[in-house]
């Protein structure tokens, strides 16, 4: 049984019921975009190359293959990948008169010599082609995770997650939140070491137990260079972790486009990540490897909390490697490894 997305539809007379929206593709951002025109009161019809594989869906929206789609609605949402474009062609006689939405972006700028509105209009010329929503996040309009494991493991983005781990990432944004407040605690208390009793005691002492001993300790380099290194490192993964709870805030985020947002969250997050891990592994040094620090032969407390960083951190590393990463990408821009159904079909029979 297909799953889908419930939908509390605003409370209208029939009078006042919105005109029929037709969205191609039932990707992120058409599944987000959809179900927020439905709770506005548009009747909303997805054109699919698989209908019958599509899920994820909100209640009350009709899912045809695209030539059917299209004949039931005058506008039409083109919430597909550029590189998919070309199968349009074989519709331009059900597309004229059309209005055609063009959302989409390209993943680099001037990645064509066109812009994707220009060649949606060069592909279906009888059309009128409008350029909308592309400054806008699937992920803004409605929250739903990408696990790029699973995704890979599958071939394809459009089967859901188990219901613990899309639970699970969705609590990412509370977490990171959780995290900067521990941060701050752990700033604060960095700052009042200093002034603290114990701190004040111990140096005096052994200051005073030098000079009776007319003993000093020599000055160590690479000490003095591991405490600086550990000093920056943290500083400026403090600084990174502010600049991402700024930006986290409704009232920033809002201000940004969806490139920006997701250089800082994505981008500087995992640097942001590089650095506070970089930053307790200064702080332990060697100590890890001291069997003076193995108490009751546990690990040190810090030498615990790498676990989870280092272990996000490989899988990263994995993630980008050009052979997973240029499949990835395919992978969310539409590409499926075992298609169910062939691409000749545009007739309503099966769909691309």
């Amino acid at each position: 049984m297909e799953k889908t997305t419930d939908v509390l539809l605003l409370t209208m007379n029939s009078s006042e019921k919105q005109e029929t929206v037709c969205i191609f593709g039932t990707g992120d951002f058409g599944q987000s975009l959809g179900l927020e025109m439905l709770q506005c009161g548009y009747s909303i019809v997805f054109g699919s190359r698989n209908p019958q594989m599509s899920s994820l869906l909100p209640n009350g929206a009709e899912v045809l293959s695209y030539s059917e789609a299209a004949q039931k609605s005058d506008i039409i949402i083109i919430a597909i990948h550029r590189e998919h474009y070309n199968f349009l062609t074989e519709l331009t006689e059900v597309l004229n008169g059309k209005i055609l939405v063009d959302v989409s972006n390209n993943l680099k700028i001037k990645q064509y010599p066109q812009s994707n509105a220009e060649y949606l209009a060069q592909l279906v010329p009888g059309a009128h082609v409008v350029k909308a929503f592309n400054t806008i996040s699937a992920w803004a309009l409605q929250s739903r995770a990408l696990d790029a494991s699973r995704q890979l493991y599958r071939g394809t983005k459009y089967r859901r997650f188990p219901d613990w781990l899309d639970h699970w990432m969705l609590c990412r944004k509370q977490l990171g939140l959780t995290a900067l407040g521990f941060a701050f605690l752990h700033v604060l208390y960095t700052l009042v070491i200093p002034i603290r009793y114990y701190v004040r005691w111990t140096l005096t002492n052994r200051t005073i137990a030098q000079a009776i001993a007319k003993k000093e300790s020599p000055f160590s380099t690479s000490t003095a260079w591991l405490s600086d290194s550990y000093i920056a490192m943290g500083m400026l993964g403090f600084f990174l972790f502010v600049l991402l709870g700024i930006t986290s805030l409704p009232s920033v985020s809002n201000m940004v486009n969806w490139r920006e947002f997701r250089f800082v969250q994505s981008k500087l997050g995992y640097l942001t990540l590089i650095l506070c891990t970089a930053h307790t592994l200064v702080y332990g040094g060697k100590r890890f490897l001291s069997p003076s620090s193995l108490v009751w032969y546990l690990p040190s407390a810090y030498v615990i909390a790498l676990i989870i960083p280092c272990t996000v951190l490989v899988i990263k590393f994995i993630l980008i490697l050009p052979c997973i990463d240029k499949t990835l990408t395919r992978i969310r821009e539409g590409w499926e490894r075992n298609p169910k159904f062939s691409e000749s079909a545009l007739n309503g029979k099966t769909d691309i």
